[in-house]
């Protein structure tokens, strides 16, 4: 586990933005894991700023989105469809065809999950997933007591989590109970997992995943046993970890051709 410590999160999210561009320029047809929420917005947006200014393409790109509610249509405003369409998609030039989302109207919820874990696996794995962290640990909606080796699946939100999102609703009234999420089993067997985070509401559950027991009380945790993560947060999301000194030092100390 590589541990990136920066100022703040615009550098962050540059940081993961380079880290997407060379999958982007080395692989013909790379495949990325997607998330929503506040954190990845500047990871997107940086993308986005290299595509329109820097002619960076995504034409060869596929990407699997890690979750959707259950129970609200695609044009929903508070669906992930509509979250991804509205900050990314529109913005570049990827084949709407190799966007994907799990259906969260589907007729069969259970095949559903399925189906999506199937088509994941038949397309070769995903290169480089990207995450944020939920306050409690919860990567994707992989909320605490999640199976460590689960896959794609329907899981019950907690309320803090519903009351984290229910800005998008009208009210918490209005925030689905469901989601079809990504498993942790699932994550885990990308190729390369970056995760972004941010503010000093986030230092705990970034402490619990960097330097904590393996444990399905953090979900976040199990990428300690991942061969290729890094976890890039800014100085407040970082004030809970007893070894950043040595993160700092180590980023800073990079042999050359690690460096970018």
């Amino acid at each position: 586990m590589e541990v990136i410590i920066l100022k703040n999160s615009e550098r962050c999210c540059l940081e993961a933005a380079k880290i997407a561009v060379k999958y982007l320029k080395d692989l013909d047809t790379p495949v990325f894991g997607l998330p929503t929420g506040s954190s990845p917005l500047g990871f997107y947006r940086q993308l986005i700023r290299m595509h329109q200014e820097e002619g960076l393409s995504f034409k060869g790109m596929t990407s699997y989105n890690l979750d959707e509610y259950v129970g609200i249509g695609t044009h929903h405003p508070a669906s992930y469809c509509t979250f991804m369409e509205n900050n990314f998609f529109k913005y570049i030039d990827a084949d709407s065809k190799n966007l994907h989302l799990p259906n969260g109207m589907a007729n069969d919820i259970v095949k559903e999950c399925s189906d999506y874990e199937e088509m994941i696996s038949n397309g070769g794995g995903i290169d480089l997933q990207l995450l944020g962290i939920g306050g409690n640990g919860h990567i994707a909606f992989n909320e605490p007591g999640s199976s460590l080796t689960s896959r794609t699946r329907v899981k019950t939100l907690t309320d803090k989590t519903r009351q984290d999102n229910s800005s998008a609703f009208e009210s918490l009234d209005h925030v689905p109970m469901h989601v079809i999420t990504m498993g942790v089993g699932t994550i885990m067997e990308t190729r390369h997992i970056v995760v972004l985070a941010f503010g000093a509401d986030k230092s705990e559950a970034v402490a619990n995943m960097v330097e904590g027991p393996i444990t399905s009380s953090c979900p976040a945790s199990i990428l300690q046993m991942h061969p290729r993560a890094t976890i890039i947060i800014d100085e407040a999301a970082s004030i809970d970890l007893a070894r950043s000194d040595y993160y700092k030092w180590v980023y800073n100390n990079r042999p050359h051709w690690q460096r970018s």
